[in-house]
């Protein structure tokens, strides 16, 4: 018999993607609600508790309803909205950002999604961080941009009817956006990072860079030392990887790993001005969003984490 999965949301954007990706998986069994059913309280309430895991694609209210539903100790929980990333009790659900985070979202029975921004952030800085190659106490920057995939089916729309026809706009210009708290808190700094995101007119796809003033830095790290610190932390991931600088084709794209599960690192910049330029790239509804779900799914009910994935 297969593990039963509920994805509460699956007729938004992301949900639709992990259903996608779980649908033909001889391992598992969807439980789905008709349209009549998913509005119905006691029919959503019985997919919650019948499911071994339940897969959250909803606003953070609603998230927590649903978390406030479940009245049994066997339903393991997979949230991917915002409203438990920081919370106490729950398992932040990047399996690369520390030894052994892959082992506690094993054990957990709460787990919560990464955002799409703060998974590149992350994967970034939280090595070097730790390795104190950047002090926690730094003014860290970041500026990123996601396809519109990422701002649901509304955004969508706006992009795909010809009411949106700019290549680029940046957002949350108060520097208050969601993903601050999250980002700080797990790459353990000192003080909010200043983020500057930004959506471009393709569907999928994500770019994020965080600039370093090495030279600025009590021990001055080269930028060698910089790639072979991220390289050494993601030697045995299936999903990270860290490209070759003598591979580095001189330009990045912000597609150049939509359609994929995986993230790619690269470490640019100039060794004589002590100075670098960290650059991730993703898909947002694949290792940002959708991807990173079934992969925790995956290390949850303790199967090869990479089943389903595209990498």
């Amino acid at each position: 018999m297969g593990l039963n999965i509920f994805i509460d949301g699956a007729a938004g954007t992301t949900g639709l993607e992990i259903r996608e990706r779980l649908a033909t998986r001889a391992d598992l069994a969807l439980i789905t609600l008709d349209e009549g059913s998913r509005k119905n309280a006691d029919a959503r309430r019985q997919a919650l508790n019948d499911a071994d895991f339940v897969i959250l694609c909803l606003p953070d209210d609603a998230a927590r309803e649903a978390v406030a539903l479940i009245d049994n100790q066997r339903t393991r929980v997979i949230d991917a909205s915002t409203a438990f990333r920081t919370a106490d009790g729950w398992v932040y659900g990047l399996p690369e950002l520390e030894p052994g985070q892959s082992a506690a979202i094993g054990d957990a029975a709460r787990v919560s999604n990464p955002g799409c921004y703060p998974t590149g952030f992350l994967c970034l800085v939280r090595p070097l961080v730790r390795a104190g190659l950047v002090p926690a106490d730094w003014a860290l920057s970041v500026n990123a941009t996601s396809g519109y995939s990422g701002g649901g089916k509304s955004m969508i729309a706006e992009f795909e009817s010809g009411g949106e026809t700019t290549a680029l706009r940046g957002y949350a210009l108060g520097l208050a956006h969601k993903h601050v708290p999250e980002m700080q808190k797990h790459a353990r700094l000192a003080h909010p990072p200043i983020f500057m995101p930004a959506v471009a007119n393709t569907y999928r796809g994500m770019i994020v860079e965080v600039p370093l003033p090495l030279q600025a830095f009590l021990r001055r790290p080269s930028l060698a030392t910089i790639e072979t610190t991220l390289r050494d932390a993601y030697r045995d991931s299936p999903v990270v990887r860290v490209a070759e600088t003598s591979d580095d084709p001189g330009l990045v794209r912000i597609e150049d790993d939509a359609g994929t599960d995986r993230l790619t690192l690269r470490v640019c910049g100039n060794g004589d001005t002590g100075q670098a330029r960290l650059i991730a790239t993703l898909d947002n509804l694949g290792k940002g969003a959708a991807g990173a779900a079934v992969q925790n799914l995956n290390i949850m009910a303790g199967l090869d984490q990479t089943l389903g994935l595209n990498l």
